[in-house]
């Protein structure tokens, strides 16, 4: 006899159905697994093993074969335990192997039966509802998987209530989706002093999703503005707050099942890895421009990147995904997200201070920023010189605009910018505009047309710098809720990208 159970094998935050096929057949005792597992899925027959025993079920004298189908796709992951023992038991009579074979289940199986938390129950979820099907979860995970309504989601506490459930002796009440979580408290915009054009940027930046570069010596606030960011975006839609739970649920990220509505804001260290930053390593997990998806990815201190690392954001800042190719795995993540990025004047931070000599300027300037190629700075939207605020300006200056008042235009201005794309594939803000689509919404009028040919002449803007500064012109129309692009938005969006 041949039992089956349906689970699912993980490619990025695809999720592939798998068959768990289970036959008992006459010969000599043994418990092998086939089908390109892992380690950790080869050591499922010792765990299922020991959780059996404690239930006091002997598994008979006979060669039980586990088969994961299909055979050539690799399965990675401690959540095959459960499955494998559904199919098992279903082989062993114990279970209904109907019931068995129409429900997707994962989970890992502790030495005593229990059912730990896996990581990925959200994309498991959503192959269940496309499959028609039950889903068959650890109750620590359960919460995040019943956030797909399409499917009824039942979360057991260890191996003994999936049988008591199965049986009929204990049925399991479907899981209830978690919390919506808002995310932790956001710093205010008003705590900022001064920076007047810093903040303006700021505002123009969060409004049409453009990426936005900060440079100036250390202290004058760039970190500080960057991480106050968050406070002025728009909470995610449904569908960005599924999209970004999906890869959040991979890396075990979602915390007691609940969603969280607050955009991701994400800052890696200097130091970090290509693959802590685009994504990779030993199962090709994603990296930190996909954990950003939806959200902002602040990058201080952007010379001291690896340029290899730097030069990898080139393709997914254009085309909002990237592709993580390894020898046994080509797997897609999204990342379309916010590039924020600070950076010093030169190395030591001062050149641009009067009060300080600095013999090496103003090459040591010219070095240092170097280091980030034209390609990968002509990507930034918006440029901007963060220069210190004077003490007697801290003192005297009173608090700028909260960042719920900022917030305000800010949401004022996508939702605009929704209305203008609905029904468009591909471009929800202005920084996706491309094509007809962007001629269409930045025609421009004779006065701003001069401007543009004249700056463009004078500075060689390249085609791609052309067509960001009429997205940022947009964005500050839209900004000012006017539905014609003119002379003074075209020139404030040259003046954050044009050198001074």
């Amino acid at each position: 006899m041949i039992s089956r159970a349906q689970t699912v094998a993980f490619q990025g935050v695809e999720a592939c159905p798998v068959e768990v096929q289970c036959a008992v057949a006459p010969g000599l005792p043994a418990f092998s697994i086939v089908g390109l597992p892992d380690k950790a899925v080869s050591e499922a027959r010792d765990r299922v093993r020991s959780a059996l025993a404690v239930m006091s079920i002997a598994l008979p004298s006979k060669r039980i074969t586990i088969n994961l189908s299909p055979a050539d796709l690799p399965k990675e992951g401690s959540h095959f335990d459960l499955p494998i023992a559904v199919a098992l038991l279903a082989a062993l009579e114990i279970l209904p192997p109907e019931a068995a074979n129409e429900t997707l289940s994962l989970g890992e199986l502790s030495l005593d039966g229990t059912l730990v938390a896996i990581t990925g129950a959200l994309p498991a979820a959503l192959a269940a509802a496309e499959q028609d099907r039950l889903l068959l979860c650890p109750r620590g995970s359960s919460a995040e998987a019943a956030w797909v309504e399409a499917t009824t989601v039942i979360g057991a506490a260890s191996l003994s209530d999936v049988i008591r459930h199965f049986t009929g002796q204990s049925v399991i009440t479907p899981a209830q989706p978690g919390e919506v979580i808002d995310g932790p408290p956001d710093k205010d915009l008003s705590d900022v002093k001064g920076q007047e054009v810093a903040r303006r940027a700021l505002e123009i930046a969060a409004a049409g999703r453009h990426h936005l570069l900060m440079s100036g010596p250390p202290g004058a606030g760039k970190s500080m503005l960057a991480a106050r960011l968050p406070s002025i975006l728009p909470p995610l839609t449904p569908q960005e707050a599924l999209e970004t739970s999906m890869i959040h649920s991979i890396c075990g990220l979602i915390e007691a099942g609940g969603v969280s509505r607050a955009r991701p804001y994400r800052a890696p260290h200097h130091t970090a890895s290509m693959a802590a930053i685009v994504g990779g390593g030993r199962r090709a997990q994603p990296g930190e421009i996909s954990l950003a998806h939806n959200g902002v990815l602040f990058l201080d201190e952007l010379p001291e990147f690896a340029r290899a690392v730097l030069e990898t954001l080139r393709q997914p800042l254009e085309t909002g995904d990237v592709m993580v190719a390894r020898a046994n795995a080509h797997v897609r993540y999204p990342s379309r997200f916010m590039l924020v990025a600070a950076a010093n004047p030169c190395r030591c931070g001062y050149m641009t201070d009067p009060t300080r000599a600095c013999p090496r300027a103003p090459a040591c300037g010219a070095d240092y920023m170097g280091r980030i190629s034209g390609p990968l700075m002509d990507r930034f939207d918006l440029r901007i010189e963060v220069e210190p605020v004077a003490f007697a300006d801290l003192e005297r200056s009173r608090p700028g605009e909260s960042s719920a008042t900022v917030a305000d235009r800010v949401a004022q201005a996508r939702a605009i910018q929704a209305d203008r794309y609905a029904g468009c594939d591909g471009a929800t803000v202005n920084a996706d505009a491309e094509g007809r689509i962007l001629e269409e919404i930045a025609r421009l009028d004779a006065d701003s047309r001069a401007l543009m040919m004249q700056a463009s002449e004078r500075f060689g803007l390249s085609a791609r710098g052309y067509h960001r500064v009429l997205r940022v012109a947009r964005t500050i129309a839209d900004l000012d809720a006017t539905p014609d692009i003119a002379r003074d938005h075209v020139a404030e969006a040259l003046s954050y990208r044009l050198p001074r």
